[in-house]
């Protein structure tokens, strides 16, 4: 049985960020500014369905998906790409790989302990960060 990811979550650190944004082609100026945001994530699991809300004071993003079924995803509000999402969990771990206009694209969720890990890759940037239960 996959681990349940539920719960609110808030950023606690963040490593690469700002090489992951400069990947996906993300302006100076929002670049910036997104690196001093403290986002939440609210995550809520049904079996393999999900939807992951994520709130911050620059912009907010859900994303809804049910795990194996490919999915057409427009990441609106930050990078203003579409592409195509697949989600699939690997033991533990919840992957995305997201084909579209940029490569090599897409997320791992885990949890390790009381923390939940996010794994962001992007043509070779990769950014970790960890979230604390809020």
């Amino acid at each position: 049985m996959p681990v349940d990811l539920s719960g609110t979550w808030n950023l606690h650190s963040s490593d690469n960020f700002e090489g992951y944004m400069l990947a996906l082609g993300i302006d100076f100026a929002t670049r910036k500014i997104a690196s001093l945001l403290k986002p939440q994530k609210v995550i809520e699991q049904d079996g393999d369905s999900f939807s992951i809300h994520t709130y911050s004071s620059l912009r907010n993003y859900l994303v809804k998906f049910k795990v194996g079924e490919e999915f057409d995803e427009d990441n609106k509000g930050l990078d203003n790409r579409k592409c195509k999402s697949l989600v699939t969990w690997d033991n533990d771990r919840l992957t995305c790989v997201q084909s579209g206009e940029k490569k090599n694209r897409g997320w791992t969720h885990w949890l390790e302990g009381d923390e939940l890990h996010l794994e962001m890759f992007c043509e070779g940037q990769v950014c970790k960060q960890t979230f604390r239960r809020a």
